[in-house]
């Protein structure tokens, strides 16, 4: 179902009277979706290995001609985060609980694959959870921890940038636990979510009183060559459980994968803050993706076991693409 204020244009966003369509089901926990060049859509399955019966993680692909889906990598390096670059190879974060805590890029007529970001400082990454390509081919990614047994490294939380060189900056340190990131389609804004839940292991005793949510919110910055600046709050969820995963599409509308206990679903915000639409999912959401194939705009959404779709009428922004 989907909630919206009757004041907008029915033709800026979802198409009208959509239901979220269920198109896999049967992962652990689904995460990060992107669209390959091949336009089969390409996702993570985190398996928390403490819950998974120590399961290895997986990347799956589906294929929205023939809705065939198979694991494509198995371990996956606990992998959380898809993107492809401007060559078509693909980029994954890679986070612990035995993974490879790295950024790891795949050409995928070859199979082959290269470490791009491993360290920082000498040092490993705590775990990266998402990443985004600019048009001039920097890497950003955010590197949180939410569980795994290998000790921290970092002194911070950060997110980092990684420059066509192998360069690896760290270029923001001020977001208590930062989850997803994306840019404006002018790449003059970097969105992070802030997606701080108050703990490092979910196995913590029921008895043991403690404090769930953090710090729960979008952030936006002023980007400059890369460099990011003037921190300001895009969305506030006030001490609920907000935003996981983001997209952003063409016209600069943020959609967002929110995990609220009350009002889990997708919910789209103008470029300006405002609420323009709410879609209840059956599960609750992780990730999102705005992909436009022949046969239609969709958006992709990871959400508890299974990947999901619902008709779009605005294409997604493709930085990469932009540069074949």
């Amino acid at each position: 179902m989907m909630r919206r204020d009757q004041t907008l244009n029915d033709d800026i966003l979802l198409e009208p009277g959509v239901a979220p369509e269920l198109v896999f089901s049967g992962a652990f926990y689904t995460q990060g979706p992107a669209e390959g060049t091949d336009g089969r859509i390409y996702f993570c399955d985190v398996t928390a290995t403490f819950r998974s019966g120590m399961a290895a993680g997986n990347i799956w692909v589906f294929d929205p001609a023939t809705f065939d889906c198979r694991i494509l990598r198995s371990p996956s390096g606990m992998a959380s985060s898809i993107k492809f670059d401007a060559a078509g190879r693909m980029l994954v974060a890679t986070g612990a609980d035995f993974g490879s805590r790295a950024i790891i890029r795949t050409d995928l007529h070859t199979g082959r694959s290269h470490l791009v970001a491993a360290l920082h400082g000498g040092r490993p990454f705590n775990a990266p959870s998402d990443l985004v390509i600019d048009r001039n081919q920097r890497i950003y990614f955010t590197d949180p921890r939410y569980f795994g047994h290998e000790p921290i490294e970092q002194p911070v939380f950060g997110v980092y940038r990684i420059d066509t060189d192998g360069t690896v900056s760290l270029i923001l340190a001020d977001v208590s636990k930062p989850k997803s990131i994306d840019l404006s389609p002018d790449q003059k804004t970097l969105y992070v979510v802030e997606h701080d839940i108050r703990m490092l292991d979910r196995r913590l005793p029921a008895t043991v009183p403690m404090r769930d949510v953090g710090d729960m919110r979008i952030l936006a910055y002023d980007l400059d060559d890369g460099v990011p600046s003037r921190q300001r709050v895009f969305v506030d969820y006030n001490g609920e459980k907000g935003a996981d995963g983001i997209t952003v599409d063409a016209k600069g509308n943020i959609y967002a994968a929110v995990q609220s206990r009350t009002r889990p679903g997708l919910r789209v915000y103008s470029p300006s803050g405002e609420p323009l639409a709410e879609v209840e999912l059956p599960q609750v959401p992780s990730n999102c993706t705005l992909v436009a194939q022949s046969w239609g705009s969709y958006l992709y959404i990871t959400a508890g076991s299974g990947l999901y779709r619902i008709k779009t009428r605005i294409a997604p922004i493709s930085p990469t693409r932009e540069m074949q």
